[in-house]
């Protein structure tokens, strides 16, 4: 199996822990990043574990950030990936048995390594379980194959404040 792993600055020091944990069970680690402490955008290591699987170069990855959540939000853009923001065991454990996430994300501001650890040890020992909730993966496939080549609003021009053209008050 090989993993990627990235994190922004605020994590770096949990990113460290969780290579550790994964080479100790033999997994092949690609670390895509930051290497410390000194403040980084967390979109910039996101995007790289990201691609990494979406283009099937690693099978799985693992992001931190401090909260977790501006790297989820990274690495769902990619076609293809499943990130899931895991706080504790339940969500970790549901993220691979019904979501079948192939990324990882935590919170190291907001995570003892030591649970974060178990959270990954967890998330890596849970099988997808398939059956009715294969059928809810592939309708996010779908939805991914019509929305992810559609244009942006950005790339539109279109505003997204809510105050633009045909807006109600």
């Amino acid at each position: 199996m090989k993993l990627a792993v990235g994190s922004d600055h605020a994590a770096v020091e949990l990113k460290t822990r969780v290579i550790q944990l994964l080479e100790s069970k033999g997994i092949e680690v690609q670390d895509m990043g930051t290497h410390d402490r000194d403040s980084v955008d967390y979109p910039d290591f996101g995007m790289r574990v990201a691609s990494a699987v979406s283009n099937r170069e690693t099978n799985l990855g693992i992001l931190m950030c401090g909260s977790g959540i501006g790297m989820s939000i990274v690495a769902n853009k990619y076609p293809g990936v499943r990130a899931a923001l895991c706080h504790d065991l339940e969500t970790a454990r549901l993220s691979r048995g019904h979501n079948d996430a192939n990324i990882l994300v935590m919170g190291g501001r907001l995570l003892k390594p030591e649970e974060a650890l178990e959270i990954v040890r967890t998330w890596l020992e849970t099988p997808f379980e398939g059956g009715r909730h294969q059928k809810r993966i592939q309708k996010i496939t779908k939805i991914e194959s019509t929305t992810m080549s559609a244009p942006r609003r950005a790339e539109t021009g279109a505003d997204w404040s809510g105050a633009g053209e045909g807006a109600e008050d």
